[in-house]
């Protein structure tokens, strides 16, 4: 794995590291995908892929609000 030693390496990172997040460079850890699943704080229908359920994710409000993000 490559290390940046600042912001701007990350634009010139390869485009195929970009499309595993369903927003690059966001504030959201969400993968890219089918999202099929539910979250497991709010049970908001259709949030999640199999990836983000396997990783232990919850939704990106749940997240927000755990985090103190509102």
């Amino acid at each position: 794995m490559r290390y940046y030693d600042n912001c701007d390496e990350f634009d010139e990172a390869p485009e195929d590291f970009r499309a595993y997040f369903a927003d690059p460079g966001g504030r959201s850890s969400l993968r890219a995908g089918n999202r099929c699943n539910p979250c497991p704080t709010c049970g908001a229908e259709n949030v999640l892929t199999n990836q983000d359920v396997r990783l232990g994710y919850q939704c990106d409000d749940c997240a927000d609000a755990q985090e103190g993000g509102w």
